[in-house]
C-alpha cells in the first residue's frame, strides 16, 4: 500500500475524532490543532492498528506530532 492509499484510509478513520471539522493537512498537529487528549489518541491509534494490522509502539507514538508523520509511520510499518 503506498502513501496515498494509507493517507486516504487514515482520513476516513480520523473523521469521527475530528470534532471541530479541522481541514487535515500533513502539518496538522493532534494536540494543538485537533485538540486530541490522551484517551482520544489511544482510541485513534487502536483504530489505525486494527485497520492496518500493525502495532505502533509507545516510543513511535511519542515521536508522531502531526498528521504527515503519522501517515509516513503507518506507510513504513506496512512495508515492514
Amino acid at each position: 500500500m503506498d502513501r496515498a492509499e494509507v493517507d486516504t484510509k487514515i482520513r476516513s478513520l480520523i473523521e469521527p475524532f475530528n470534532k471541530k471539522g479541522i481541514a487535515i493537512k500533513d502539518e496538522t498537529t493532534f494536540q494543538n490543532d485537533l485538540e486530541f487528549d490522551s484517551l482520544t489518541v489511544m482510541d485513534f491509534v487502536a483504530e489505525i492498528e486494527d485497520e492496518f494490522d500493525i502495532i505502533i509502539s509507545m516510543n513511535q507514538q511519542a515521536e508522531i506530532e502531526n498528521y504527515g508523520q503519522l501517515v509516513d509511520a503507518v506507510t513504513k510499518l506496512q512495508a515492514d
